[in-house]
């Protein structure tokens, strides 16, 4: 198995989270601005990637997506701000 990238896209600047879990990040976050695959991220405009974590294994990755998914919208952003302060969209970082 090849590695995995957990990362958190939004609508806005404190808006809208949605974290997700992939192999092919690029692909996943060009799916998410196309508005491709319905669903949330489709429903509330989620298009912005603003944090993003590679891990060497797939399971790593989902295992961490998982804890993610338990913390409070508080911890969420704040380790987007860490981060990503101004919290920018990274997915221009993915294509050079």
């Amino acid at each position: 198995m090849s590695g995995g990238w957990v990362y958190i896209v939004t609508n806005r600047a404190n808006g809208v989270l949605y974290t997700g879990v992939t192999s092919n990040l690029a692909r996943r976050i060009h799916e998410h601005r196309e508005a491709l695959i319905p669903g949330f991220t489709r429903r509330y405009g989620c298009k912005r990637l603003v944090w993003m974590e590679f891990h060497d294994t797939i399971e790593a990755a989902i295992q961490r997506e998982k804890n993610i998914k338990h913390w409070s919208r508080a911890w969420k952003a704040q380790m987007i701000v860490d981060a990503n302060p101004g919290w920018l969209d990274l997915y221009e970082t993915l294509t050079q």
